[in-house]
């Protein structure tokens, strides 16, 4: 994993270039467009487009820019943007309606966009024009039986969706398997885009409003996953949807007391949302651009229904769950790119006083409202994503105001319980945006309110303030103040509490004061013996099924802090059952344990990020006489190593498969980070990883490597990279999956990656490629090849060798063929010059390619004496070689020249070609 030299600049092909001395010279609009058409033609559709658009600002003739918005057209044909190319293709056919290049591009992109009449129509314009096209009657053809198909599913339709309400509406209908039948079948119907028209021309908005309103849960499940097959990528469908159904209905829905029922109405909900932000997707935008739709106001109409089902009394504790997890999704803004954060602004101005109403709930309390295990950490996580979503220091001001006075109004002039109520929010906002969380720590009077009600004698009431306390030691700003007053209390309430719930809570705070000197073998808290007696009890707990699983999630808590000592990972790798207990935690309903088991399992399999120290910065410190870090010595790779095995026996993958698929805020991206560096751990042995596989590991990777921290991401990709070198991807991830796994491993090939990543990333990629051509032009599509490219210039010599393996394997596709022969182009000449390398691997890769390549695409058989005069003596070096398989690859090369082309045959007989495969066509060792 040394960090390797950079890659080359390299031209607009992929080649290598130069950059140069002096200024650029002008280009003109005809040589970039000269550029693109080559670009074009070595399928580089992205480069060309680039290469058209510029041209475009430089051109001023009609004609000439005709011609450009009409190449235009081809590239986003080929890059799938289909409303771009119809509109470059109209841009063209305007100035000149007789261009059936044009026409015909345009028919390609109304047909991807559904407008199957207007097709046709430019299709018959282009026929008019050339009678005796092929392609086009080919095509208008096609394009006539897929309406016919269009026009038969129309009319068939429309009887079916009327049958299918009378079933499900007729209250007489006593048989079920019926009625199941039909609720299903509407649902499949809706999917189609035919079909959900239909629906919704046929007055099913209505209808389906009765099936919600008759409350039974069958009928109300059918009603609103139908609805998602209306709303779906559809906004002026959505907001008519919207209208009719209104946003108190749909809210009331997600409050109710039956889980799915719920929970299709949170999907729903989560369609709908995405419509109205989104606009619409690509297949409607073209029947829709006349309409332009405000859709901010119903966004903020739902939204405020939602703030309003928090605080509702009557609503169900998992629907305000829902609810919570909605605008955890809809609200914040999904990268720093976009620039609008006014959704959240409005959230925190009308509803954050609501939210807080949610995470200061305390359980038991009289009239407090019902809440789940995992309401007051997604209200964390909802506060948490509302705070950083904040772009200046006003907007963060405003949310610490907000917060402060909410907890004033609760901590003033309300007694006892407007006291726990005002701390349990401290705790909220200390899980979630902790800088909030600090402010109101330091309110009047909080801090004292937490010390003194840890020894009340209500549990409670201790409860309460011994999270608080717990979180607050979480923070540097109070942790020196907690451990001065708080250590003391904390351990006599974990000696002389007589409940467990009570003791559990003072241990992990304990063990959180306990661990600040992190993994430092030589900066302990506690006294010798104190940290395993601790670790000791968390595994007892743990282990212990009397205990319910909200206070035993405290022990696993306590575990991811002691864990940075390597005597307790030691000991907790031994003990099965608190492994096996901790996995099953890991699986159950309760989300919030998922951080701290990630955690416990990092410290176990050091998987965090621990650099080395400069030898020379190591001596400075000691004449300094400042501290050195030092590390146990159990954290030795032969201690990680064993203990990575005793955790895969346990069954950590499958628990961490199951972590994966969570659907809930607890699986934070911090926390996808966590499970990723486990992961890649697991996995470093290549005999463990067939292990992995079959847990499920394989699987529960690829959605950890397109979503979460970029390191976490690049850690999951590598992990794949590993299983794709060693295992059979096909076996590894069967099916579809295969497909998805090829986006993570390009991603290795960013320039910011380590060299160890590239490497991995390369060889996992080579594998890929040489399965078949789908995934073959997957990686195309992904734009890997130039990268490819750029690292057969690295000087590191493994990385180079993988980089022209993966492009021999690539090789076999008819674009990167064509690629090898693009004019300006030298790699056909850097294949050729790397066949005559000294490195034996290096030859054979570039020699293979090159038989390849000579096999599958003659004319460039015709190239190769032109790239380097070197040429024959490279190919005479490749047949004397003393390897069999050079010898091999040379005679595939020369055999292909021979037959290509006379001029080629020509200068192989004039030279000693002939001579050397007089010789080993007689060795018969060699068949």
């Amino acid at each position: 994993g040394v960090p390797l030299p950079g890659v080359p600049v390299l031209g607009p092909c992929g080649a290598p270039g130069c950059v140069p001395a002096c200024a650029p010279r002008q280009v003109t609009a005809e040589q970039l467009r000269a550029r693109g058409n080559a670009l074009f033609q070595a399928g580089d559709h992205a480069a060309a487009l680039a290469a058209y658009t510029e041209a475009l600002s430089l051109s001023e003739a009609p004609s000439e820019r005709a011609v450009l918005h009409r190449n235009r057209a081809a590239c986003y044909l080929k890059l799938e943007d289909y409303t771009k190319a119809e509109a470059d293709a109209t841009k063209a056919i305007e100035a000149d309606g007789r261009d059936v290049k044009a026409l015909f591009r345009r028919s390609q992109a109304l047909q991807q966009l559904g407008r199957l009449e207007q097709a046709v129509s430019d299709l018959q314009r282009c026929l008019s024009l050339e009678p005796r096209n092929k392609a086009f009657q080919e095509a208008l053809r096609a394009l006539g039986s897929s309406m016919h198909e269009k026009m038969k599913t129309m009319s068939c339709t429309d009887s079916k969706v009327e049958q299918m309400f009378q079933i499900l509406l007729d209250l007489e209908e006593k048989d079920v398997d019926k009625k199941q039948k039909a609720a299903q079948n509407l649902i499949v119907l809706a999917r189609e885009e035919a079909g959900a028209e239909k629906i919704f021309q046929s007055d099913g908005v209505r209808l389906l409003m009765q099936l919600l309103d008759t409350a039974k849960a069958d009928l109300m499940l059918a009603a609103l996953r139908t609805l998602v097959g209306l709303c779906s990528g559809h906004r002026s469908r959505t907001t008519a949807i919207l209208a009719e159904l209104g946003a108190p209905r749909l809210a009331a829905v997600l409050g109710v007391e039956h889980e799915q029922v719920s929970l299709a109405a949170c999907n729903l909900l989560h369609v709908m949302f995405d419509s109205l932000k989104e606009g619409l997707q690509k297949d409607f935008r073209g029947k829709e651009d006349a309409v332009v739709l405000d859709s901010s106001k119903d966004l903020k109409l739902l939204i405020k229904h939602l703030l309003e089902l928090l605080v509702l009394e009557g609503a169900s504790a998992h629907g305000r769950d829902n609810a919570l997890n909605l605008l955890i999704k809809v609200v914040p803004r999904k990268s720093p790119k976009e620039t609008n954060n006014s959704l959240s602004l409005w959230l925190i101005d009308q509803g954050l006083k609501k939210i807080l109403e949610v995470g200061s709930t305390v359980c038991g309390s009289s009239g407090s409202l019902p809440v789940t295990e995992n309401s007051r950490m997604s209200t964390s996580v909802l506060l948490s994503k509302l705070y950083e979503d904040l772009k200046c220091d006003a907007e963060r001001e405003n949310f610490h105001h907000l917060c402060e006075d909410y907890v004033r109004s609760w901590f003033e002039g309300h007694e006892l319980p407007g006291k726990l109520r005002a701390i349990q929010t401290v705790s909220c906002l200390l899980q979630g945006p902790s800088d909030a969380g600090n402010r109101v720590l330091e309110l009047e009077g909080i801090m004292d309110s937490v010390l003194s009600l840890c020894a009340s004698v209500c549990e409670a009431h201790q409860l309460v303030a011994v999270e608080a306390l717990i979180h607050a030691a979480d923070k540097a700003k109070r942790a020196s103040f907690i451990t001065a007053n708080g250590v003391n209390l904390l351990k006599e309430i974990y000696k002389h509490s007589e409940r467990d719930s009570i003791r559990i809570r003072a241990l992990v705070g304990l063990c959180k004061l306990g661990s600040a000197g992190g993994t430092d073998f030589s900066m302990k808290q506690f006294a010798e013996g104190s940290t395993m007696k601790l670790a000791k009890q968390c595994r007892k707990w743990l282990c212990n099924e009397a205990i319910d699983a909200g206070t035993r999630r405290w022990a696993v808590e306590g575990l991811a802090y002691l864990t940075f000592d390597a005597d307790v990972k030691e000991e907790f790798v031994e003990d099965k059952a608190a492994m096996q207990a901790m996995f099953q935690l890991a699986k159950s309903e309760d989300r919030s344990v998922l951080y701290a088991v990630a955690s416990t399992l990092v410290n176990c399999t050091n998987s965090y990020d621990h650099e080395e120290p400069d030898p020379q910065m190591l001596e400075l410190a000691k004449y300094a006489k400042q501290h050195i870090p030092e590390q146990h010595p159990k954290d030795k790779p032969e201690f990680v190593k064993r203990r990575v095995r005793k955790l895969l026996t346990a069954g950590v993958v499958s628990a961490l498969a199951c972590m994966v698929k969570s659907e809930n805020p607890a699986l934070t991206n911090s926390c996808r980070e966590l499970i990723s560096r486990v992961f890649l751990a697991l996995v470093e042995e290549a005999e463990d990883r067939g292990g992995v596989v079959a847990q499920g590991g394989g699987k529960a990777l690829i959605p950890l490597s397109l979503e979460g921290t970029e390191v976490g991401q690049t850690k999951a990709a590598q992990a794949l990279a590993k299983i794709t070198i060693t295992s059979n991807p096909e076996m590894a991830f069967p099916g579809e999956r295969i497909y998805e796994v090829v986006r993570p491993l390009v991603s290795l090939l960013h320039l910011q990656r380590t060299g160890l990543e590239n490497f991995e990333g390369l060889m996992a990629l080579t594998n890929l490629a040489g399965i078949s051509e789908r995934l073959r032009q997957k990686i195309l599509k992904e734009r890997a090849v130039p990268m490819i490219e750029g690292y057969m210039f690295e000087e590191h010599e493994l990385i180079r060798l993988a980089a022209t393996e993966c492009m021999c394997n690539m090789a076999m596709s008819k674009e990167v063929q064509e690629m090898f022969l693009a004019e300006g182009s030298d790699r056909l000449k850097l294949m050729v010059l790397y066949s005559g390398e000294e490195d034996e691997k290096l030859r054979r890769a570039a020699s293979g390619t090159l038989a390849m390549l000579t096999t599958l695409h003659p004319p460039i058989c015709k190239r190769i004496p032109q790239v380097t005069v070197h040429w024959l003596e490279i190919l005479q070096a490749l047949l004397l070689s003393p390897s069999v398989e050079l010898q091999h690859r040379g005679a595939v090369v020369v055999m292909n020249m021979m037959a290509a082309a006379r001029e080629v045959a020509e200068q192989l007989i004039a030279s000693e070609m002939l001579e050397i495969l007089s010789v080993l066509a007689k060795d018969k060792d060699k068949p």
